[in-house]
């Protein structure tokens, strides 16, 4: 028996237990999988850390080709994701239709929960939205921030306050039943990655992650990942 490790984006959580659970079932052989923020998990390929299946945004999967760290032609796109806004379940939802909409929630919220702009795409989409709506010092001692936006969600889930707003990718609020997904963020801030899978160079089960792969950009297997919050070309 074997094992297939996998770092991965934890925009992709959700859709790749899907896979990791059909797999194991399928093949007999274990899966070692870790999720987290685009940027942590990136750090850890290039550090030489032993990796056979990476799912990253494209841009990062681009610089992980040219590193030497992933095989180009094993890289697929999964499709695109955007950051949207959460709050937990059972809880009024916000309006969140307009950019001063939006604003002025957030200048309510006693609370404001998103990935780490340091390594997570969708922090940094935040961030950066905070600034465009020009309330970036007004709420920062409001905003707490996450390894990833799953768990910024998951914590939203099991929160007990009042006026608490979530915002991440879109993919890690819909697979949290304890939260509520508001709408996207205002076109004008918004910001799609797409996401990505691809081979390991140095992968120890080449076989395994070609197979597990395969299933996870199998036509089949596309209804599902939209019903994720992905958006398919």
């Amino acid at each position: 028996m074997a094992t297939l490790r996998i770092l991965s984006a934890g925009a992709a959580q959700a859709v790749m237990e899907q896979i990791i659970e059909a797999f194991k079932r399928d093949t007999g052989n274990e899966v070692a999988a870790e999720f987290s923020a685009v940027g942590a998990m990136k750090a850890r390929v290039v550090s030489g850390e032993a990796v056979d299946v990476i799912v990253l945004t494209r841009a990062l999967i681009d610089e992980l080709v040219a590193s030497g760290h992933v095989a180009a032609a094993s890289v697929h796109d999964l499709g695109k994701v955007g950051t949207g806004v959460a709050v937990r379940a059972g809880t009024p939802l916000p309006d969140v239709s307009s950019a001063e909409a939006l604003r002025g929630n957030l200048v309510a919220a006693n609370r404001i929960v998103i990935p780490d702009p340091a390594v997570a795409t969708a922090g940094k989409v935040v961030m950066k939205m905070l600034e465009g709506l020009g309330v970036g010092a007004q709420v920062k001692d409001r905003l707490q921030f996450f390894p990833n936006g799953y768990t910024s969600m998951k914590w939203l889930a099991q929160s007990t306050g009042t006026m608490e707003i979530g915002m991440t990718q879109v993919s890690e609020i819909l697979a949290n039943s304890g939260v509520a997904y508001v709408g996207p963020l205002p076109a004008v801030y918004q910001m799609k990655a797409t996401y990505t899978v691809a081979q390991a160079a140095r992968s120890g089960a080449p076989d395994l992650a070609r197979d597990f792969i395969a299933r996870l950009t199998a036509p089949a297997f596309r209804p599902r990942l939209q019903a994720a919050g992905y958006e398919l070309d």
